[in-house]
């Protein structure tokens, strides 16, 4: 938002400064850019991640749980790159403050990705931890969180129906047939009623917090941006 308001171009590239995107896949973005008219975005696709093998496990349910709660497949980072017409509609979706690429998603802004190998840390190692990687996971997902509510409140109204078939079921079996074992009806029944009602207690406890979010005033970058920019500085190349 501050080079949206501070500086005139035509495109902007995100990147990290830590090494992993690199000068080379820079070139590439650029290319990829130029080739698509200098008018969509161009995400860097990491194909391989180089973490233990115990971080890919979790990487990849959370890519499982991500394609079903949103919709939407994970293969992207920040490292991208943004015609300037984009920065104006970015900077008035608050979805940004919580998760970059997945705004970008949000915003139906067209983008492509294209597969950029991933280079090496310059200097020590990632900060990231655990925790606060799933935090990071959750603040994307969090960005499609009337769809993920909106799902969950399909899911659970199904798991309510079908406990409330079951119940059905159990009470048919238990008054109009002989295959019923004494005392198994009122356990299985109280059983089922127990599910239905956290099944109902979860899909209105979602529809609320759909409905709640929708009501909030929430961060704007275009409004917000300022007390987070310390200082910015030209680079030039002097070769």
């Amino acid at each position: 938002m501050h080079i949206n308001k501070t500086i005139v171009c035509d495109a902007v590239i995100v990147m990290d400064a830590d090494g992993e995107d690199t000068p080379e896949g820079v070139v590439q973005l650029l290319d990829a850019y130029s080739k698509n008219g200098c008018s969509t975005a161009i995400f860097a696709e990491r194909r391989r991640r180089v973490e233990s093998l115990l971080f890919r496990a979790f990487y990849l349910f959370y890519k499982i749980l991500h394609r079903g709660l949103t919709g939407v497949s994970v293969r992207v980072g920040n490292f991208s790159i943004l015609p300037s017409q984009y920065l104006s509609p970015l900077g008035v979706m608050s979805e940004l403050w919580n998760h970059y690429a997945a705004a970008v998603f949000r915003s139906k802004l067209p983008f492509i990705t294209i597969p950029i190998p991933r280079g090496h840390r310059i200097a020590g190692t990632s900060q990231m931890n655990f925790a606060a990687l799933v935090s990071h996971g959750l603040s994307a997902i969090s960005v499609f969180g009337d769809i993920v509510g909106v799902r969950l409140l399909i899911g659970s109204l199904t798991g309510a129906l079908l406990a409330g078939l079951g119940i059905l079921l159990v009470v048919t079996i238990r008054l109009f047939t002989h295959w019923a074992i004494p005392g198994w009806a009122t356990y299985t029944t109280g059983l089922l009623a127990i599910v239905l009602i956290q099944f109902i207690a979860v899909a209105t406890s979602f529809t609320f917090i759909v409905l709640s979010n929708r009501a909030n005033f929430d961060f704007l970058p275009v409004r917000d941006y300022a007390p987070f920019v310390a200082e910015s500085m030209d680079l030039y190349s002097h070769d």
